[in-house]
C-alpha cells in the first residue's frame, strides 16, 4: 500500500526563520466539506506547538516538497488568513506547483484536482475540504497556485471538541491527481517602468589621434539592470566611413539577454563642445535585443567638423563623449 509523505513541525518557543515566496493565489468558488475514515494518499503535515506560530511572528509556512502526479507540489499554510486577500478569522491553505520553471519554459498546463485534509484526533477521522463542483484547476505559468482562502474558521479550528487541534498539535493533508497536461503557444509579458530614472555616463578619450584601431568602446556602465558601453568609430563606419565620426550605444554583452527579450530604450550621445559648450547630440530609442544589440548614427559629426580648432570637440588631443539612457520598457518572453 502507497505511504504518504509525513512531515512534522514542531514550533519551539524562540524565533524561527521561515521561507518566503511571492505567490499568486486564488479562493475557489464554491467549498464542499465532508468526513473520510481514510488519510489522505500523498501529503502529510503535523504541526506541533500551533499555538506558537503566531507567538512567533509566523504568518505563513510553507511545507516541503511532494510528488503527485510526476510533479512537485507543496502546501502553504496561513495560521491567521492570508492577510493578502484581507482573510480574517480563517484558516488559509493552498496548494503550489514547485516546478514553475517548467511551465514558463515548455508553456505547460496542469489540470488537477485537489482536496485537503484535516484530522479531527478525537474521532479518528478527517475533514475533507475540496471544491463542490469537483472542477479541475488550471496550473500554468501565469497561475501556479491555488486553495482555500476559508479553509476552516479559526473558533471551529481551536474548538476542542472538534478534535482539529489537540494538545497544540494539528494534522493536516493532501491529494492532487492530474486530470490533463496541455501545452499552450507563446506568451509575452511587456513591463513598462514608471518614473524611469535616466544614467549619465561620461567617457573621457586620451590621445585620440593615435587610435587606430576601427573603433574604440567605453567602460561598461549600468542603466536599467543591463550594461551599455558608448562606440566610437573616429574614421567612420558604413556609409559615413571616410566622412564621418560614427557613434554607437550598445549592449555590453547581448547574450546575458533571456531568450526573445527585448528593451525599449531613449538614449541621447553627446560629443562634448569643451570650449563653449555647443554640444553635438543626437537622441533616439530603439528596442534592444540578442539581434539588435546597438543602435546609433554612421554619420554623427563631419570629420572637418569634428577636427576644427574652434569647434570644442578635440582639444589637447581629448575627446569627451556623453551618453543619457533612459530604459523605459521591457519585454521578456513567458
Amino acid at each position: 500500500m502507497f505511504e504518504p509523505i509525513r512531515r512534522c513541525l514542531t514550533i519551539l518557543s524562540c524565533t524561527k526563520s521561515v521561507p518566503m515566496a511571492t505567490l499568486v493565489s486564488d479562493n475557489l468558488d464554491e467549498v464542499e466539506r465532508s468526513i473520510s475514515d481514510t488519510a489522505p494518499c500523498h501529503y502529510i503535515l503535523k504541526i506541533q506547538s500551533f499555538s506558537l506560530l503566531s507567538k512567533n511572528g509566523i504568518e505563513k509556512y510553507e511545507s516541503g516538497e511532494f510528488q503527485a502526479g510526476g510533479y512537485k507540489w507543496k502546501l502553504v499554510l496561513y495560521p491567521n488568513g492570508n492577510r493578502s486577500r484581507n482573510v480574517k478569522e480563517h484558516l488559509s491553505l493552498y496548494l503550489v506547483f514547485v516546478d514553475v520553471s517548467s511551465l514558463f519554459r515548455h508553456g505547460l498546463e496542469v489540470h488537477a484536482d485537489f482536496r485537503f485534509f484535516l484530522l479531527d484526533q478525537s474521532k479518528d477521522n478527517y475533514l475533507v475540504v475540496h471544491d463542490a463542483k469537483e472542477k479541475s484547476r488550471r496550473f500554468h505559468r501565469l497561475k501556479h497556485q491555488w486553495g482555500f482562502d476559508q479553509l476552516i474558521p479559526i473558533r471551529s479550528f481551536n474548538d476542542v471538541s472538534n478534535g482539529y487541534l489537540l494538545d497544540d498539535t494539528c494534522v493536516f493533508g493532501a491529494e492532487v491527481f492530474i486530470t490533463k497536461e496541455t501545452s499552450s503557444g507563446r506568451a509575452e509579458c511587456l513591463s513598462v517602468m514608471k518614473d524611469a530614472i535616466g544614467c549619465k555616463h561620461v567617457w573621457k578619450i586620451e590621445n585620440f589621434s593615435k587610435l587606430e584601431s576601427e573603433y574604440s568602446e567605453s567602460q561598461a556602465f549600468f542603466s536599467g539592470d543591463q550594461k551599455w558601453k558608448i562606440q566610437l568609430y573616429p574614421k567612420g563606419r558604413r556609409h559615413g566611413s571616410g566622412t564621418h565620426i560614427s557613434l554607437y550605444l550598445a549592449l555590453e554583452d547581448p547574450v546575458t539577454l533571456t531568450a526573445g527579450s527585448k528593451m525599449f530604450v531613449e538614449f541621447t550621445l553627446r560629443v562634448l563642445d569643451q570650449m563653449q559648450s555647443r554640444h553635438i547630440a543626437g537622441k533616439v530609442s530603439h528596442w534592444f535585443s540578442e539581434s539588435s544589440p546597438e543602435s546609433g548614427w554612421a554619420k554623427f559629426v563631419s570629420l572637418p567638423y569634428f577636427h576644427h580648432t574652434g569647434a570644442g570637440c578635440l582639444v589637447k588631443d581629448i575627446c569627451m563623449v556623453e551618453a543619457e539612457v533612459i530604459v523605459h520598457a521591457v519585454a521578456s518572453i513567458l
